[in-house]
């Protein structure tokens, strides 16, 4: 058997020929994909991020909507893509807790994806139908400790932000209530407006309009201070859970392999998009901001992720909330 090896031209060439695809890059329609249902709060910020990115690149980028499982499956999805650019991933905070989550994951959620960058932090919202007898946070308290068999909190599937969120408000409040998981936030919000469902907590990208509206009430933030969006509304830690406070923060990410010239490529449409003057008016228009542009690097997410992991391991164990 003979081996044969290339020609230095011509590996020479083959590798010059790889540096040009990349130095093109895009060259077709990017696909974005949303690892939750169409409506929902993450949804809305990749459409915002989505537009402008596509705009800098000179090539669309559409949102594809992959729910279920807790954003695991549209996971899978990307970290089985072909690394070449054209299929990228905006997830949240669930990406750093769905290790701790499921027992059995196709993909790892730190090895599998090549950072692009950091995109914003979400503030949340506790929220309830707009006919929920509680007026403000205090008699919410008093109402669902009084009534824990019958009140339902919805949430968008386990692993899902809104999932987090009241496992560690059931978890503060120490009484455990009924929940109502659904296959995303769009739909779990669709049934708290139509009376189906209690109360949820979701992020201001999902409910900014739908209180200021009046279709639903609010009872309180979740950041340490109050929102220049809704400065009448309290922090949960004024209304009376000391120290309580959840940001959902979402990253950009490309499959595993992907070259560098392309991670930068979109790490550099998105800066631009974070930039976005429609892009910053929308994000303060739904409660949150892009992050500065020191945050939004690959090596940053890189990082957080994994502190985030770390963070978020201990706290899932000790609640017990396990899928197979």
């Amino acid at each position: 058997m003979k081996i044969r090896y290339l020609p230095i031209a011509a590996a020479l060439a083959m590798l010059g020929a790889t540096t040009v695809h990349a130095e093109d890059y895009p060259t077709k329609t990017i696909t974005m994909v949303v690892p939750f249902a169409a409506g929902g709060p993450t949804d809305t910020v990749a459409r915002l991020v989505a537009q402008s990115m596509g705009t800098k690149l000179k090539q669309q980028i559409i949102v594809e909507n992959v729910g279920g499982a807790g954003g695991t499956i549209g996971a899978a999805r990307v970290a089985k893509s072909a690394p070449d650019g054209y299929t990228i991933f905006l997830h949240h905070i669930g990406q750093s807790t769905a290790p701790a989550l499921y027992r059995k994951l196709s993909y790892n959620a730190l090895t599998d994806f090549e950072p692009v960058g950091l995109v914003t932090d979400v503030p949340m919202t506790l929220v309830a139908r707009k006919d929920f007898p509680a007026k403000d946070f205090k008699e919410l308290l008093a109402y669902v400790k009084a009534n824990k068999a019958k009140v339902t909190y919805a949430n968008a599937g386990l692993g899902s932000a809104s999932h987090l969120c009241g496992m560690l408000f059931m978890t503060a409040i120490g009484t455990d209530l009924t929940t109502v998981p659904y296959k995303g936030t769009g739909p779990a919000m669709n049934d708290l407006l139509g009376g189906q469902v209690d109360f949820m907590c979701d992020q201001t990208t999902n409910t900014t309009s739908q209180i200021k509206s009046g279709k639903i009430k609010v009872y309180g933030v979740t950041t340490k201070t109050r929102l220049p969006s809704m400065p009448d509304v309290p922090t949960l830690n004024e209304a009376g859970l000391p120290g309580f406070e959840v940001a959902v923060w979402h990253g950009l990410y490309a499959p595993k392999g992907t070259p560098k010239p392309i991670i930068d490529a979109l790490s550099g449409a998105l800066l631009t998009a974070l930039k976005d003057p429609t892009v910053k008016q929308r994000f303060a228009d739904l409660g949150t901001e892009p992050v500065p542009e020191a945050r939004a690097k690959p090596e940053v997410l890189r990082a957080f992720l994994k502190s985030e992991i770390d963070r978020w391991a201990p706290i899932i164990q000790k609640a017990g909330a396990y899928a197979d």
